[in-house]
């Protein structure tokens, strides 16, 4: 009656990744991109696209991010450190540790993930606004 889901990892996909970090790859400083981006090494520092250039950032299962992602869509099986802002869909599969607030347009998230932070559903159309004046806003219209 109950079987057992089989393990899905952060494999290939139909996105074609036009940047790729390498495992042994440590990046330090804020990332602007134009294209996907598949980081399986370490960022320290901010990854962000334009609102309006639909961009995809892939964490593979062992990456680490220290830092905010803004992105079209966001896909996370490694360790993030900071906010994420993902404007149509954020997926968290199950190796996914995430200390920050997500904001996302619609969401995955498998069993055995880790999320310590606010999730906020709606994309915000400015990412600045932080999960304290959310909840400010919040508690004002009651």
């Amino acid at each position: 009656m109950f079987e057992k889901r089989k393990k899905i990892s952060l494999k290939p996909t139909s996105e074609h990744f036009e940047t790729l970090i390498g495992k042994t790859s440590e990046i330090f400083g804020r990332m602007v991109i134009a294209h996907s981006l598949r980081i399986d090494g370490k960022v320290v520092g901010n990854i962000e696209s334009d609102q309006d250039v639909r961009v995809t950032v892939a964490i593979g299962e062992g990456a680490v991010v220290i830092g905010d992602i803004t992105a079209y869509r966001v896909m996370v099986a490694g360790k993030v450190e900071g906010n994420i802002y993902a404007k149509e869909r954020a997926d968290f599969y199950e190796t996914a540790v995430v200390r920050g607030d997500v904001t996302y347009g619609t969401i995955g998230i498998e069993h055995g993930s880790q999320i310590i932070g606010l999730i906020i559903q709606g994309a915000l159309s400015n990412p600045v606004i932080d999960a304290k004046t959310v909840i400010r806003e919040a508690q004002q219209q009651r």
